[in-house]
């Protein structure tokens, strides 16, 4: 019994320190922010957009494109067409919009953008910006972007809020999931002058690095590989706060049980893939990626460990441990809210929208932990799209988000 309770309290240290970890990172959002130079230079951009079977929503986000407070002589869109079958490629070529066609199977987002760099290698852009079909696009977003690559940076990360706050309670806790890593982690870390972490869309990468350093796409989670390469090559990743993407959620658990352990499953493959290149390099951002990865296996210790607990502690100390156990998930509880609203308020956004995800953040949280234990026996899965359906302008947005 005694190797059993030591062990567990081992786990209990790694996983406390994994959590103070985050904390002290996180304390960095109350430093004064640090703003990027105001450069009036403009640069060639290749807007790419992979998509698949997108129709009910791919218009909305070609039109908001369209409206960049951008010179239109220096963008240009491109749709990647994941060999769809519905009209997403009549809708793109109705927006007169640049069409780019998967010839071969595509089983991820990494592959479709490997195959549009390669396609759009000798045209003269500087850089490229990835949009999701779903997302719509603050009408600043390029303008910010191509001033960020005029301050030095080669990949930059936009802010990633959320088209359907508050139509479910999953919906709602995706928002606050992303405003906790927009706020604690992105913008923290470039307070301090360090790397950020790529989110999956509004994000730019220039052609200098892909031709440089190429796109390296062999994992479910692209965007996480393409930040801890950036890690690896030293390479700054910038956070752009006011550079805005509206992005949809899941609505349904089942939709959102497939993406996060799609999610983790490549967590753990880029795991895999990159650690033994991360160990000896001392560098902020490869710790950060270390830590990073270990996540998925922390969670899993961590939740076996407070069982292990419980049961040991119940079969010893009766009813006793069990009111303290229940006490201890209660504290839990209002650490998350208070999380969940810090996070809300940090964002500068309105607390009443994100109420149903505020309240339920928890159980979000503790349903990562079944999926992370799946993911780790299952060491391969294919893509599945998550079905999008929220109609919605950009100008209602903006009316929404800043009345």
């Amino acid at each position: 019994m005694g190797f059993i309770r030591g062990t567990l309290n081992f786990i209990d240290i790694i996983a406390v320190t994994y959590l103070i970890y985050f904390v002290i990172n996180g304390i960095y959002i109350f430093k004064e922010r640090r703003r990027l130079k105001n450069i009036n230079s403009n640069h060639k951009l290749a807007v790419v957009v992979p998509a698949r079977n997108e129709e009910k929503v791919i218009g909305n986000l070609l039109r908001s494109l369209k409206k960049q407070d951008y010179p239109k002589e220096l963008y240009d869109i491109y749709v990647v067409a994941n060999n769809c079958t519905d009209k997403t490629k009549d809708i793109v070529l109705q927006n007169e919009v640049n069409l780019l066609e998967c010839e071969t199977t595509v089983n991820t987002k990494g592959e479709a953008l490997k195959i549009a760099f390669e396609k759009l290698k000798e045209l003269d852009y500087e850089a490229y910006v990835i949009f999701d079909a779903d997302n719509i696009v603050h009408p600043k977003f390029l303008e910010r972007m191509s001033n960020t690559l005029s301050n030095g940076y080669e990949l930059a990360q936009g802010f990633r809020d959320s088209k359907n706050i508050s139509d479910t309670w999953i919906s709602g806790c995706y928002s606050i999931y992303y405003l906790i890593n927009n706020v604690f982690l992105n913008i923290a870390r470039m307070n301090i002058n360090k790397s950020c972490f790529i989110n999956g869309t509004g994000f730019m990468i220039s052609k200098k690095f892909i031709e440089t350093k190429g796109y390296v796409a062999n994992t479910m989670t692209e965007d996480i590989e393409l930040t801890v390469r950036c890690a690896i090559l030293n390479e700054k990743i910038a956070f752009v706060e006011d550079a805005i993407t509206y992005d949809e959620q899941p609505t349904v658990f089942n939709e959102s049980w497939k993406q996060r352990r799609r999610w983790s499953i490549g967590t753990i493959q880029c795991f895999k893939l990159y650690f033994k290149k991360l160990i000896g390099r001392y560098n902020f951002e490869s710790v950060d990626s270390m830590v990073f990865l270990f996540s998925p296996f922390i969670q899993c210790l961590g939740a076996i460990s407070y069982l292990s607990h419980f049961i040991i502690g119940f079969a010893q100390e009766g009813y006793l441990n069990f009111i303290g156990k229940i006490f201890s998930l209660l504290i839990w509880y209002l650490v998350s809210i208070v999380l969940a609203i810090s996070a809300v308020k940090l964002g500068k956004k309105q607390i009443r929208p994100y109420l149903k995800g505020i309240l339920t953040l928890p159980v979000f949280i503790i349903s990562w932990i079944p999926i992370n234990v799946v993911a780790m026996f299952k060491k391969k899965t294919k893509w599945e799209k998550i079905e999008h359906t929220k109609n919605v302008t950009i100008d209602k947005i903006l009316e929404i988000d800043y009345k």
